[in-house]
C-alpha cells in the first residue's frame, strides 16, 4: 500500500514543499522580530534618531513602547 499511497500523494508534493518553505520563513521572521538583541538595537536606533532631531519625542516614545511590547511579548499584532 506504500507505493499506491505514494503515487496518490505525488501531486501534493509541490504543495508540501511550499508549506515547508512558508513555515521556515515564518520561523525565521519570528526569531528576528522577537530577538532581544535585535529589538535592543532598534531601540538604540530610535534613540539616536531622536537625538539627531529626525523624530519628535512623541514619536520616539511611541516607537519605543511598541518595541518594548514586542520584547516583553505583550500587545502588538502577534498577540491576536
Amino acid at each position: 500500500m506504500g507505493l499506491f499511497s505514494g503515487l496518490l500523494g505525488l501531486p501534493l508534493a509541490p504543495l508540501r514543499g511550499v508549506v515547508w518553505v512558508g513555515e521556515q520563513l515564518r520561523d525565521q521572521a519570528h526569531a528576528q522580530l522577537y530577538d532581544p538583541v535585535a529589538v535592543r538595537r532598534q531601540i538604540d536606533q530610535v534613540e539616536r534618531a531622536y537625538e539627531r532631531g529626525e523624530i519628535t519625542e512623541a514619536e520616539r516614545d511611541e516607537q519605543q513602547e511598541l518595541l518594548l511590547a514586542r520584547l516583553t511579548g505583550s500587545g502588538g499584532p502577534a498577540d491576536g
